[in-house]
């Protein structure tokens, strides 16, 4: 699959941060039978490598490694199983990295100019990051103008009842969000909860 591909099967991409290692397996079966298939893995803790190897064994899920901020983590995440990577920004250290890797870089941006410099590095699907902070809506649309064969995944302050509205822009092909795996749900084990989650974000569509 293409990352283009793997963002178009995924409404919403759960941002996950680990703290359990035990709840990596469980974790992604209940986002999985909910209809989330995409799992974006952040390094945000020590687990993240750990759970990305575990969770890539789970039958459907489609695994991929976040918060890459420095190029080493590239082939460790893909030799943990990581089939794409997504990133808070973009530097040229991170554009070698992701080449030398294989592994297919989801670069975060918040401005013009950033899309501009990722897109002539030839990254066309980008991730909008903060999304909220960085305009929302507005500056998908704004963006949409002149740069209109770029497609992103707006991620930061989203939640279920705004995600229509991004996922009804024409350069919009999903949404990120934390809200499919609460804290206190992971602690408790709720992975029923967590199901019901993800059952509600896959139904999503566009307003």
């Amino acid at each position: 699959m293409t990352l283009l591909d793997i963002m178009k099967s995924a409404v919403v991409i759960p941002v996950i941060a680990i703290d359990d290692p035990d709840h990596a397996v469980p974790l992604a079966k209940a986002l999985v039978a909910g209809g989330i298939r995409v799992l974006e893995v952040t390094l945000r803790t020590k687990h993240g490598l750990e759970a990305i190897r575990a969770m890539s064994q789970v039958e459907g899920a489609i695994v991929g490694v976040g918060t890459l901020t420095q190029p080493e983590e590239f082939a460790a995440s893909r030799d943990a199983g990581a089939v794409f990577g997504v990133s808070p920004g973009l530097t040229p250290a991170l554009i070698d990295a992701a080449k030398k890797s294989g592994l297919p870089l989801l670069p975060g941006c918040m401005t013009p100019s950033e899309v501009m410099v990722a897109r002539e590095a030839g990254f066309k699907q980008l991730k909008l990051f903060p999304a909220v902070p960085a305009g929302g809506v507005g500056m998908l649309k704004a963006i949409g103008g002149p740069l209109p064969d770029v497609t992103f995944c707006p991620t930061g302050g989203i939640s279920i009842e705004t995600a229509p509205q991004f996922l009804a822009l024409k350069n919009v092909a999903c949404v990120g969000g934390s809200w499919l795996t609460p804290a206190d749900a992971m602690k408790a084990g709720d992975w029923d909860l967590i199901t019901d989650l993800a059952k509600a974000a896959s139904a999503l569509k566009a307003a």
